[in-house]
């Protein structure tokens, strides 16, 4: 696994952002992969929402998303990168959001490249490596 997608790059695939969808047709599929944190927050946004026509084409998208990208396990070298990451900023007054923090902890435990647009965040996080394919 190369790459793993953060909540943000999966919802601009579903929104067909042209710069994530011509970055992610240059990788192999097996070099990307969603979190589990990351499918859990797509299904709580389309669940807020209200019901529409936007919101079952969303739906259909995220369906073709879950059916065409891999998935990227929780293991315990997960949950370990988790609590390494959530105590390092709590210690210096940097706390992010616990999905934030799951994710994360998925591409360094994977050895992934994080896709998100989402750099404040994401950047506090000692040795993640972080890609925004939504940037010019």
């Amino acid at each position: 696994m190369k790459y793993l997608l953060d909540t943000n790059a999966v919802s601009a695939v579903m929104k067909g952002d042209a710069r994530v969808l011509g970055r992610l047709r240059r990788v192999a599929r097996s070099d990307v992969g969603v979190p589990p944190p990351v499918l859990a927050e797509i299904a709580y946004g389309l669940e807020r929402m209200p019901r529409s026509r936007r919101k079952e084409a969303l739906r259909q998208r995220f369906e073709l998303v879950k059916a065409e990208l891999g998935r990227v396990a929780w293991s315990d070298e997960v949950s370990e990168a988790f609590g390494v990451i959530k105590a390092a900023l709590e210690r210096k007054g940097r706390r992010i959001e616990d999905f934030d923090a799951a994710i994360a902890a998925h591409a360094l435990a994977h050895g992934a490249v994080l896709v998100t647009a989402n750099l404040d965040d994401m950047l506090r996080v000692g040795g993640l490596v972080v890609e925004d394919w939504s940037a010019a």
